[in-house]
C-alpha cells in the first residue's frame, strides 16, 4: 500500500502542478501578455477566463479516460492522462505572446488549457481507485487521501519555483521569460512520474470485472441512465470545495496585487504557508473519516467554510500577511476537512463497473461549478474601495449548497467491504 499510495500522491501532484502554474501565471502576467488590448480588468478576467476553460475541459477529459480505466484498467488511465497532461504544460510554456502572433497566441493557449484539463479529469479517477480498490476496508479513507495531498504537493511546487522567480528577477524579466520556465519544468517531472508508474500493477477489483465478464460496455450511458442523481449530488456537494480553494490560491492572488498594492512575493509566501499545512492535515482528516463516517466530516467542513468566508475576506482586506494567512488557513482547512475524505467517499458511492466514469465525472463536474466560475465571479463583484463582500456572499452560498447536497448523500463508511478485499501490495 505504501509504493501505490506513494505512486499515486506523485502522479497527482505533477499533474495538478500543470494545472495550477497555469492559475498562477493567470493571475500574474497571461493577461497583459495575452490580451494587451484589453484594460487591466478585461485583461485579467480573459485570463481567467482561459483559466476556467481547463475545468470545463475535465469532465469531458472524466468520460474519455473514465471509459477507459471501466473498461480497460485502471492503470492505463494513470499513464495517458499524466502524459497528455505533461506535453501540453510543456506547450503553453512556448507559445509566442500577442505581440508576436497576434490573436493566434490566446487561441493557442486556449486550445493547450483545455488539453490540460482532458489530462487531469482523466488523473484523479486512476489514482483515486488505484489506492481505494487495494485499501483495506477499515484503512480505505487513509489510504484514498493520498492522491488527495498531490495537489498540495504540486500547488508547492508550481508556487514554489513563481516564487524564485519572482523574487529573484525584475518585473520585465519575469514577464519576458521567467514565467515560462514553470512550464517547460513541467516535462521532467511527467517523465519521472511516468517512470515511477511503470511497476504499478491493476487493482484487484478490476481483474475480478474482467474475469467474470461483467464490466460495462458504455459507463457512461449506465451513468446517465441509472445514477444521474447520485453524479448531480456529488457535483453539487463538492462544488464548494474548488470554490474556497481557488478563491484562495487564484482570485486573491490576482486582487491583493492588482487592488491592495500587496507583493507578489509576499501573497505567493502567504498562500503556500495555508496550503502547506492543509496538506499536512489531509491524512489526520481521512483517518477521523474511517473511525466517524465520510458524511459528517463533509458536513463539518461544509459549515465551516459557510461561516468562514466573511472572516476571511475581512482578513484579507486588510493586506496584513499574518492575517490574510490566518484567513487562507481556516479556509482550506474547511476544504481539507472534506476533500481529504471524498478520495474514499465518491468509489464508495458507485458499484464497481461504472466506478471510474461515476466518481470521475462527479468530481470534475464540481470543478466547473465551484472552480471555473469563482476567478471570474470573484473579479467581477470586487470592485470599490471596501471588502469585497459580495465575493464573501457568494462563496458562503456556495458552501450551503454543498451542504444541502451532502445531507442529501448516505453514509459509505463500510462495516463489511464492498470495494475491495484487504491487499498486501
Amino acid at each position: 500500500m505504501t509504493r501505490l499510495a506513494t505512486a499515486s500522491l506523485a502522479g497527482t501532484a505533477i499533474e495538478f502542478y500543470d494545472f495550477f502554474v497555469y492559475g498562477t501565471a493567470a493571475a500574474l502576467v497571461l493577461g497583459p501578455l495575452f490580451f494587451p488590448t484589453f484594460s487591466p480588468l478585461a485583461g485579467t478576467l480573459a485570463a481567467f477566463g482561459t483559466f476556467a476553460v481547463g475545468f470545463i475541459s475535465r469532465p469531458l477529459g472524466s468520460v474519455v479516460f473514465g471509459h477507459i480505466g471501466d473498461r480497460y484498467g485502471r492503470r492505463p488511465v494513470l499513464f495517458a492522462s499524466l502524459s497528455l497532461t505533461g506535453i501540453a504544460t510543456v506547450a503553453v510554456g512556448c507559445v509566442p505572446t500577442y505581440g508576436s502572433i497576434g490573436v493566434a497566441a490566446p487561441v493557442l493557449l486556449l486550445v493547450l488549457r483545455f488539453l490540460q484539463g482532458l489530462g487531469l479529469g482523466g488523473e484523479w479517477g486512476g489514482a483515486v481507485l488505484l489506492t481505494a480498490e487495494h485499501a483495506p476496508a477499515n484503512r480505505r479513507g487513509l489510504w484514498a487521501s493520498f492522491p488527495q495531498i498531490g495537489p498540495s504537493v504540486g500547488f508547492l511546487l508550481a508556487n514554489g519555483v513563481m516564487l524564485a522567480l519572482s523574487a529573484s528577477l525584475t518585473d520585465a524579466q519575469f514577464a519576458a521569460w521567467g514565467w515560462r520556465v514553470p512550464f517547460w519544468a513541467a516535462g521532467l517531472l511527467a517523465a519521472a512520474g511516468l517512470l515511477l508508474r511503470t511497476s504499478l500493477s491493476e487493482t484487484p477489483q478490476f481483474k475480478e470485472l474482467a474475469e467474470s465478464g461483467e464490466r460495462a460496455s458504455v459507463p457512461l450511458t449506465e451513468v446517465v441512465r441509472d445514477h444521474w442523481r447520485l453524479v448531480l449530488l456529488t457535483a453539487g456537494a463538492l462544488a464548494v470545495g474548488y470554490a474556497v480553494f481557488y478563491a484562495v490560491t487564484t482570485w486573491s492572488l490576482s486582487y491583493a496585487t492588482e487592488h491592495l498594492g500587496v507583493s507578489r512575493t509576499v501573497m505567493l509566501t502567504c498562500i503556500m504557508a495555508a496550503v502547506a499545512i492543509k496538506g499536512a492535515a489531509t491524512p489526520f482528516a481521512a483517518m477521523l473519516s474511517d473511525r466517524y463516517g465520510r458524511k459528517p466530516l463533509c458536513l463539518a467542513g461544509c459549515a465551516a467554510a459557510a461561516l468562514w468566508m466573511f472572516p476571511m475576506v475581512a482578513l484579507l482586506h486588510t493586506a496584513e500577511p499574518l492575517l490574510m494567512f490566518l484567513g487562507f488557513l481556516g479556509a482550506q482547512l474547511a476544504f481539507i476537512t472534506m476533500f481529504a475524505v471524498v478520495a474514499a467517499y465518491l468509489p464508495e458511492l458507485y458499484e464497481p463497473r461504472v466506478r471510474c466514469t461515476g466518481a470521475a465525472v462527479g468530481y470534475n463536474l464540481a470543478g466547473v461549478l465551484g472552480g471555473a466560475l469563482t476567478p471570474l465571479v470573484a473579479t467581477a463583484v470586487a470592485h470599490g474601495e471596501g471588502p469585497p463582500w459580495g465575493v464573501a456572499l457568494y462563496l458562503t452560498a456556495i458552501a450551503l449548497l454543498s451542504l444541502g447536497c451532502f445531507a442529501l448523500l448516505p453514509e459509505t463508511r463500510p462495516v463489511a467491504d464492498p470495494v475491495a478485499e484487504p491487499a498486501a501490495a
